[in-house]
């Protein structure tokens, strides 16, 4: 088993190309090995500014259009019980992925964004989807000395990837 994107397109602006997914597949690698994360699976959406408003609304009650949400898998609430991954059988004796979570970018958002911070498509995406990533390993930004660590990391991979700004 390895680290690998299982990814969906649910949006028309923009072509989802063979390149841009090997990229990602490489941030995926990049950010799994500086994380010490080698097994696992993130599911990946590719949405349009009013599915992804639709989402940013039913599950964080924020009535706008994001660039990406996460949803982790082994990520608990309170009174929830821990989730323990233990590989299982798929009945035709291969392995079941670990999934570790959901990302969903708005590529509209993304596309917003690349063109106000003055970089590449390919970069705004590649940063939302490391971002996406470090969120579904428990990574936050509430306060200023994690924004610094996640924006850290993110740097680094984008970095080992060619995606300078």
């Amino acid at each position: 088993m390895s680290l690998a994107i299982v990814w969906n397109n649910e949006q028309e602006e923009h072509p989802i190309s063979d390149e841009l997914i090997t990229l990602l597949e490489n941030i995926l690698q990049k950010a799994g090995q500086m994380e010490g994360i080698d097994e696992g699976e993130v599911d990946l959406t590719f949405v349009n500014n009013e599915r992804i408003h639709e989402l940013n609304m039913e599950y964080r009650g924020i009535d706008r259009p994001t660039d990406v949400l996460s949803f982790a898998m082994n990520e608990t609430g309170e009174d929830e019980p821990e989730i323990i991954y233990v590989s299982q059988d798929n009945g035709e004796g291969e392995d079941v992925p670990y999934v570790l979570g959901d990302i969903i970018i708005s590529v509209t958002r993304a596309q917003e964004q690349a063109l106000e911070y003055g970089h590449s498509l390919e970069r705004e995406l590649g940063f939302l989807f490391v971002h996406g990533f470090l969120h579904l390993l428990g990574y936050d930004h509430q306060d200023e000395a994690s924004e610094a660590e996640m924006m850290s990391k993110q740097e680094q991979v984008l970095v080992q990837v060619g995606l300078t700004r």
